[in-house]
């Protein structure tokens, strides 16, 4: 059967399941019914081969089974699918809803923009009727106060004259449609600035609310709404938890609780959980930006204070930004006040998915199944394996991450909505993982476990657990969207999920101690030595080039250089020579020792001179 067909048969089947339904009285969306029918075929204990076509009988069967499920109305499971099938198709994040709530406004400004900028008016009546066209659309953007109040009309007509008056609209007409519509945004922000800084001063703004003492009062109020009904959930989420491991532990127990729907239960009340904790995220962001936007809303105003100080003229480009800027913080708090009422109209419609827990398990019932179970706490369970964790030498093939180790711990993306990657397919019940012990990173995917015992176990082989939990998936089709399986499932997951699908994991980056050199030149040298950057040397050397073109090489022959050629010789370089004398030889004679005596004179009167000769013979030298 090919791809068209087989579609033409599911939207056939889903078109009788939902007439059936109807015809009891229970009118659902279409979504749910197709969701339901895909669940009913994927669970293997209803033996439909999903490679195969369908048979006549097959589709009876089928149609049956849903109809059946769906009008079940005391089954959780059915309850939780509602659940997500709603908040799939109702939640939008911040920016997304910020986007619609805009997208809508601009919508609805349509055609009062359309018939201010596609307007030629030529006499005075018409001018005044683009003028108070023009005064709409100002209010209308705004949503400071309702056209149809006098004073708030008059108010903005002020407000708007004081910046635009009606003589420029001359000038306003010649302008194009596209620099129109940004003139219009222009004064819409420029007059609710104004009007704001009026309303600081008294000086009018009665039917501008007060939107940071609104915001004061509300986020408090849906934040702990949010909180109360997470902490039922953890109530419940424990306390079902506490008896299905007595179950597993008893067997009188499992008799006795066997009847009840306690894993559905369970599996309810932790999706239900999960919604409110993405809600709560969004009321903590909204608190966090009103709480920036008040500083930054009182600096401005307190800066166009200053600014204006009761002077009789200002100039325009000090003051206009100031307004422009106060009229977007005030979007910013309109905004907000938006998100928390999204958030809270959310939390107030999740309520009603959860109210089946006290159909099933009323006060009084629950706490006489309770009777000698000890209920421990997420929070508890956590801490009593805190001290544990595991030892990577146990394991050669396989990569643990530890917060030491592991530079983005906290963000990691993990598996299994942080629970327990063991427990989920072995006893069926999602425990909270404890990243201490250890994350797992198998084929890109990380995995937190409740116990070192349920990692070790794991670790052995993975893929098998992985297909455990896929085919307990299978089984309990809420599984899917509350362990976040979309990969494994991606023709069951829910849209808001599988537009993301695609969206990369965050892969964890370990720390380590590394060093590297390098060369300080890898590559030879690019420098191309005749570039110039100047355009005046490369016109000299193009005029020299050109110049040189018609230039001619001359060549002359004189007289003395006729007929000669070079001549050389070859002669015989003096060899260096030497001969040998006799030998050198000498001799010593006495030195010659001669004193005279008697040359100073002396007391006679005649000089008496005596001659010493002291010089020794030559034979005793």
């Amino acid at each position: 059967m090919s791809g068209d067909q087989s579609g033409s048969v599911l939207k056939k089947i889903i078109r009788k399941i939902g007439q059936e339904c109807a015809a009891q009285g229970e009118t659902l969306p279409e979504t749910l019914v197709a969701f339901m029918v895909k669940a009913v075929v994927l669970d293997p204990r209803n033996e439909f081969n999903v490679d195969q076509s369908l048979t006549k009988k097959d589709v009876q069967k089928l149609v049956q089974l849903c109809v059946t499920r769906l009008l079940d109305t005391t089954s959780p499971s059915l309850s939780t699918i509602k659940m997500q099938v709603y908040f799939d198709m109702n939640y939008a994040n911040r920016a997304e809803l910020l986007s619609e709530q805009h997208r809508v406004l601009e919508g609805r400004l349509a055609p009062v923009v359309r018939e201010i900028t596609d307007g030629r008016p030529r006499v005075r009546e018409e001018m005044e009727s683009v003028y108070q066209k023009i005064v709409s659309y100002v209010l209308l953007s705004s949503g400071l106060g309702s056209p149809t109040d006098a004073e708030v009309v008059r108010e903005v007509t002020a407000a708007l004259q004081s910046v635009f008056p009606q003589t420029e609209m001359t000038t306003f007409i010649s302008f194009s449609k596209k620099n129109k519509e940004q003139q219009l945004k222009n004064l819409a922000m420029l007059v609710t600035g104004i009007r704001l800084y009026n309303r600081e001063f008294g000086k009018g703004g009665r039917s501008i609310d007060d939107l940071p003492a609104i915001l004061h009062e509300v986020i408090p109020s849906a934040t702990r709404t949010v909180d109360a009904g997470l902490n039922t959930c953890h109530r419940l989420a424990h306390q079902y938890t506490a008896l299905l491991e007595s179950m597993q532990e008893n067997q009188q127990r499992y008799t006795q609780l066997s009847s009840f729907k306690l894993k559905e239960a369970l599996f309810n009340v932790r999706q239900y959980e999960a919604f409110l904790c993405i809600l709560l995220s969004d009321a903590v962001t909204s608190a966090q930006e009103v709480e920036k936007m008040n500083v930054q809303f009182a600096a401005t105003m307190e800066q166009l204070k200053n600014t204006v100080q009761n002077k009789v003229s200002i100039d325009t480009k000090e003051v206009f930004p100031l307004f422009v800027t106060l009229s977007k913080q005030w979007s910013g708090f309109q905004d907000e006040i938006l998100l928390l009422s999204f958030l809270t109209n959310m939390t107030n419609n999740l309520q009603q998915f959860l109210e089946i827990q006290s159909q099933l398990f009323p006060e009084e019932v629950l706490t006489s199944l309770l009777e000698g179970v000890t209920v421990k706490s997420d929070e508890e369970r956590i801490r009593e394996t805190m001290g544990t964790r595991v030892n990577v030498s146990d394991f050669k093939n396989q990569e643990w991450l530890f917060p030491e180790t592991t530079d983005n711990f906290d963000q990691l993306l993990i598996q299994y909505h942080g629970f327990c990657a063991h427990a989920i397919g072995v006893k069926g019940l999602p425990l909270p993982g404890n990243p201490a012990i250890g994350i797992l990173r198998h084929k890109e995917r990380c995995y937190v476990f409740s116990s070192k015992e349920a990692a070790y176990i794991f670790a052995q082989d993975p893929d098998k657990f992985i297909q455990l939990n896929a085919e307990k998936a299978k089984e309990h089709a809420e599984l899917i969207q509350l362990l976040e399986l979309c990969h494994q499932f991606e023709y069951l997951a829910p849209y808001a999920q599988a537009k993301n699908a695609d969206k990369q994991l965050m892969k964890p980056t370990t720390k380590c101690d590394s060093s590297t050199q390098t060369d300080t030149h890898i590559l030879p040298p690019t420098i191309a030595t005749s570039y110039e950057w100047n355009e005046w040397e490369l016109r000299r050397k193009a005029i020299k080039l050109a110049n040189l073109r018609r230039k001619l090489t001359h060549a002359m022959q004189t007289d003395l250089s006729h007929m000669r050629r070079e001549n050389s010789t070859q002669v015989y370089l003096p060899k260096h020579v030497s001969t040998q004398t006799k030998r050198d030889n000498s001799s010593n004679v006495p030195r010659p020792q001669i004193f005279l005596q008697g040359l100073r004179g002396g007391s006679s009167p005649t000089t008496c001179v005596v001659k010493v000769d002291l010089t020794r013979a030559v034979d005793e030298a």
